[in-house]
């Protein structure tokens, strides 16, 4: 998108809301615009009236319209900025509150793409600069615009030979800034980059902080991060050094202008064209016109920053997801809970190799049915199809002969519960945890979901038991005790489909022996589907599956392929060894 567009969008999904008090914001810069020009309008009476015909009735009344001049500008200018600051604080907070939905809902292709360091920073850094923007660069062209309106009138009304001098420094001042402006949104861009490799990195730090250690990288993970941070330094001193550029170029058009006022109205007094009380309240004017026109030199800067990010921002809050519902989407009714592949064909969309080669499989419902094959066979991306999280490249997949593609995604993936080998938890209590899954559920189901787990037994040690913190990532558990609360969590959905991705993968023998009991009961007439490595989950299987090279190429009972398929024999042999 261009400037323009990128203004447009910024007025209709945001700042259009807050029009109101734009407006009352814009009122007030004009009470602060004609009182600056009240200020140097006064000077006229009060040197000819007070200094040169020495009025005593003007005495104490001048002084006073000073006085309430100068309070009225305060007073507005106050209610300006606090205006305009609420309006920029609820746009961030609404803005924040686009990004964080559209990232919620993303397909998970568009979220592995990037890593969270960067979004962290698209919502912290880039939303600033679009507050900035708005609290300061909009009040700024209200407010310093009508000012200099203002003072440009009294100084065309004292003399307007001066005036035209004046007003040329104006655009001078203005084409200086715009070159800036254009260096300032390249390196505002530049630094954002650069804070979010530092947010990246300090997130690879925290989540991988013992790896480090006993691998000994801290001196390595150090240097890294210092010249991370050395350079995002140098990128925000770079946008101060272009802003404080603006000071001397200012400066300097101001003392010729100032240089060849006092020359031209040096020569009208000495010719009695021009009175020096007639002067005085020109060149305060002109000197009062100075922060306004500096303010709207730079102001292209202010903008320039705040649309780099914009254009950043917009395009999260835009993105459409690939992984959608049709408008003639039906709710699935899951019945038997059979599970059908039809030719489906996957492949990731920045590749052209095809990780699933027309996968054709029956899954029977209310059976457990297991994935076997070697890493990288394609037996996760199977799992994943069926939920959604991706969509396969060709073919479909049917539940109870209902393709997944006509149903709405709300009523599939309700009717499925997940337990991963990457066991995901809340920094929260334990209780939350496994609710999680049903928010509504009762304590006495958490803790049944949990006694059918196994936790249960772990989590009456813990001092304060269900309502223990377990830290971020689960910090504070075990590998086993983590992946026993996701086992729990998805006992509590009471789904009639259970997908299991190497989820005793953590638990030692005597633990993943119990939890294959409750497993037992909990897939009761339920559609089960496991990827694992140990025997005791597969020999527990009703129909196995053997996944090579993103092919299916054998099916049938452990006893069958231990018979017909030499990949299957292959593996087992593997896992008795081990064993």
């Amino acid at each position: 998108m261009n400037k323009i567009d990128i203004l447009k969008r910024l007025y209709r999904s945001y700042t259009k809301n807050f029009r109101y008090k734009i407006l009352l914001s814009l009122f007030f810069s004009l009470i602060v615009a004609g009182s600056t020009s009240s200020i140097a309008w006064l000077l006229d009476p009060a040197i000819n009236k007070i200094f040169i015909e020495k009025d005593q009735t003007l005495l104490m009344v001048i002084p006073a319209l000073i006085i309430i001049v100068f309070a009225s500008k305060g007073l507005s200018l106050y209610l300006a900025r606090t205006t305009m600051l609420s309006v920029a604080e609820d746009i961030k907070a609404i803005m924040q509150q686009d990004m964080s939905r559209s990232l919620i809902s993303a397909d998970t292709d568009y979220i592995d793409d990037k890593h969270t360091g960067k979004f962290i920073s698209n919502l912290t850094y880039d939303v600033s600069l679009i507050t900035s923007l708005v609290s300061t660069t909009i009040l700024n062209l209200f407010k310093d615009s009508l000012t200099l309106i203002g003072l440009l009138s009294v100084m065309f009304y004292q003399n307007w030979k001066l005036s035209l001098i004046a007003i040329i420094m104006i655009p001078l001042a203005t084409f200086a800034a715009k070159n800036l402006g254009k260096r300032i949104g390249k390196v505002s861009t530049e630094a954002q980059l650069e804070s979010g490799f530092f947010n990246t990195h300090l997130i690879e730090i925290f989540k991988n902080h013992q790896l480090i250690k006993i691998f000994q990288q801290e001196e390595n993970e150090n240097s890294k991060l210092t010249k991370i941070i050395n350079k995002l330094r140098d990128k925000t001193k770079k946008i101060g050094f272009i802003f404080v550029r603006a000071t001397p170029i200012m400066e300097t058009l101001t003392g010729i202008m100032i240089a060849a006022l006092i020359y031209f109205a040096g020569k009208l007094v000495m010719s009695d064209e021009l009175a020096v009380n007639n002067f005085f309240s020109f060149l305060a004017a002109m000197m009062l016109a100075y922060q306004p026109v500096r303010s709207l030199a730079t102001l292209n800067m202010g903008i320039s920053q705040g649309l780099s990010a914009a254009s950043r921002i917009l395009p999260i809050v835009d993105v459409e997801n690939k992984i959608k519902e049709k408008d003639t989407a039906t709710k699935l009714l899951i019945e038997k809970g059979n599970i059908e592949f039809k030719n489906v064909i996957f492949k990731y969309e920045k590749g052209n190799t095809e990780v699933l080669k027309s996968v054709n499989l029956k899954i029977i419902g209310g059976e457990m049915n297991a994935l076997v094959g070697h890493s990288g066979a394609g037996k996760s991306t199977i799992l994943n199809l069926i939920p959604r999280f991706f969509d396969c490249s060709e073919g479909d997949i049917l539940i109870d002969n209902q393709s997944i593609y006509n149903s709405s995604i709300f009523s599939l993936r309700n009717n499925i519960s997940l337990v991963s080998q990457n066991t995901t938890l809340f920094d929260d209590t334990i209780k939350f945890n496994i609710k999680y899954a049903n928010p509504n559920a009762s304590d006495e189901e958490v803790i049944s979901a949990a006694k059918n787990a196994f936790a249960d037994e772990f989590i009456e040690k813990l001092p304060n038991k269900y309502d223990t913190i377990i830290g971020e990532d689960g910090v504070r558990l075990s590998g086993g005790e983590k992946q026993r609360l996701s086992i729990a969590r998805a006992i509590l959905k009471e789904t009639p489909i259970i997908l299991l991705d190497e989820a005793t993968s953590s638990l030692d023998a005597e633990t993943e022996n119990k939890i294959q009991k409750g497993l037992s009961y909990l897939t009761k007439n339920k559609t089960t589907l496991v990827i694992a490595h140990r025997l005791s989950t597969i020999l527990n299987s009703k129909k196995i599956f053997v996944i090579d090279n993103g092919k299916v190429v054998s099916e049938g009972s452990h006893d069958d392929l231990l018979k017909n398929s030499s990949v299957y024999k292959n593996f087992y042999e593997k896992q008795i060894r081990k064993e």
